[in-house]
């Protein structure tokens, strides 16, 4: 079976025919449990979400947040595997029909089995992966079974990439371009940043991928700033943060909900 990375392109670029960027939204498998983690991604979905990225828990995150974090250390200590990281790729994706994407970090991987991971994912009706740690002249191998399954490979840009690493980056991506809006991990920000535009527009220059903009993000104001600029906006810690703060499950699904709303009109009003 094939995975998803077709119905990835052309949401994003539904989103640009009705002249706006997409709203990608994040969210941990197994946070704040398996089922509560399947039912948030529907929600952020019937929010307003076009394509959601589901975190793969790990315990020592390079890029992740202390938000994202402490969601990962919630998910872990409840006993996540990396099975439960595909049976909410495949709920969510047969719930919804939204293209869903695992962001993970190379050693569960490498340790699980690119050919096993990538047929699992597939399978499961997945889109592709993000792979914010895996080096590009080192992805070959992930890059052969990924297309092979179907699968988009998303590699992260960042301000410090030069326009040379740039090109050899988004020459190996599929799918689309993440970047990152500044040097740092994951979590709200009063701003998003200068850099970021500029990012967006180096980045264009080397590749016809959609650029989409992540780090950051977490209200309508801001996705409106970065959608004005960029194919796509990348929301994970607000979403995080609501459910983190919510007295229950059923508060913590009605928040991301509505934060998927505002973030919707947000990337309407570019």
């Amino acid at each position: 079976m094939n995975g998803n990375i077709e119905l990835l392109s052309t949401t994003l670029a539904a989103a640009k025919a009705e002249d706006r960027a997409a709203l990608i939204a994040y969210l941990p498998a197994g946070f704040p449990t398996v089922d509560g983690g399947i039912e948030a991604v529907k929600a952020v979905i019937a929010g307003g979400a076009d394509v959601v990225e589901i975190g793969l828990p790990h315990s020592d995150p390079v890029l992740d947040g202390p938000v994202i974090q402490t969601a990962d250390d919630i998910a872990l200590r409840g006993g996540v595997r990396i099975a439960d990281v595909m049976r909410t790729v495949r709920e969510a994706y047969e719930a919804t029909g939204v293209p869903i994407l695992v962001m993970t970090y190379w050693n569960p991987i490498d340790r699980y089995g690119v050919e096993r991971f990538t047929a699992e994912l597939a399978e499961a009706g997945g889109a592709g992966c993000i792979l914010p740690d895996l080096p590009v002249q080192e992805s070959a191998l992930w890059r052969e079974h990924a297309e092979k399954h179907g699968l988009a490979t998303v590699f992260v840009v960042a301000p410090s990439s030069q326009d040379a690493r740039l090109a050899t980056i988004t020459a190996a991506g599929s799918g689309f371009v993440y970047a990152a809006s500044l040097m740092g991990v994951t979590g709200t920000r009063a701003s998003v940043g200068a850099q970021a535009q500029e990012l967006v527009g180096r980045t264009r220059a080397t590749t016809d991928l959609p650029v989409c903009v992540g780090l950051g993000v977490s209200n309508a104001e801001q996705a409106a700033e970065v959608a004005g600029f960029a194919d796509g906006v990348i929301v994970g810690s607000a979403f995080v943060k609501a459910i983190l703060d919510a007295p229950d499950e059923a508060t913590g699904l009605d928040a991301v909900r509505s934060l998927a709303g505002e973030l919707a009109q947000g990337v309407r009003k570019r």
